[in-house]
């Protein structure tokens, strides 16, 4: 599978047109193309730089002729879950005739979109690339090709792996950002390249407060962490149980 991340940027897009206007994000959850009349419809979480953002976000989004249907699910604060259905975009449309498929959310912010697509063949994915490139600014941000060994290895771990997405989307944004300044200076390598006094520098606290955000992070991380190893653990000996069989 030749697998690629795109940076797009479409001028029939009402998300995208709606990051340009207002301070928000929005995080596809899930999506369902209806081929019967050519519409996506999809649930996303939209994050507003404040909870002011979020509602003109909301009515700008909601204006526009572009968009043929949307509810809102819930809200709180500066982050609401809606369903919605567009119509197919070019760039949708150029993916589809050459045989591509959705292999990840999007993720709309800043004017332009994250797009992870998928193709079976190189010459689909030259192609699609070509096609997009008429209508189209977008940036290739990855582009990477799966063996099929490594495909079927995540397919029969996609449990794990999403055991493991999901311990990371519990951390909140200062247990997240205690973690990350705490691997970037070193306090986790041998010798220590910082004390704890350095992380909790880094964010003007204590270094009790500090340590707390700390260990809560590695607990939510690492509880997930052992229980994705048992997991994988146990699929090798079931493949080797298999193998020895035959």
């Amino acid at each position: 599978m030749n697998a690629l991340k795109l940076d797009m940027v479409q001028y029939d897009c009402p998300y995208i047109r709606t990051t340009r206007e207002h301070d928000v994000a929005f995080h596809t959850q899930h999506w369902d193309f209806n081929q019967a009349d050519r519409t996506l419809e999809t649930r996303l979480l939209a994050i507003g730089e404040t909870p002011g953002e979020l509602h003109g976000a909301l009515e700008t989004l909601n204006g526009y002729e572009m968009l043929q249907g949307y509810e809102l699910l819930s809200r709180k604060q500066n982050t609401a879950l809606i369903r919605s259905r567009i119509g197919e975009t070019d760039a949708m449309q150029t993916i589809r005739e050459n045989d591509g498929y959705v292999t990840g959310p999007f993720v709309i912010r800043n004017g332009s979109e994250i797009w992870n697509v998928g193709f079976d063949r190189e010459r689909s994915a030259d192609d699609a690339l070509s096609e997009l490139d008429a209508s189209n600014e977008f940036t290739v941000r990855g582009d990477d090709s799966i063996h099929i060994d490594d495909f079927f290895d995540i397919l029969q771990n996609v449990e794990s792996l999403g055991t493991m997405l999901r311990a990371l989307q519990n951390l909140t944004d200062r247990e997240r950002e205690t973690l990350e300044a705490a691997v970037e200076k070193g306090y986790f390598s041998t010798p220590r390249g910082a004390t704890l006094d350095d992380v909790a520098e880094e964010f003007d606290i204590s270094k009790m407060g500090a340590s707390k955000n700390l260990r809560r992070s590695q607990r939510k991380v690492l509880r997930r962490v052992v229980r994705v190893m048992n997991d994988v653990e146990a699929q090798m000996e079931l493949q080797d149980e298999v193998s020895s069989d035959r």
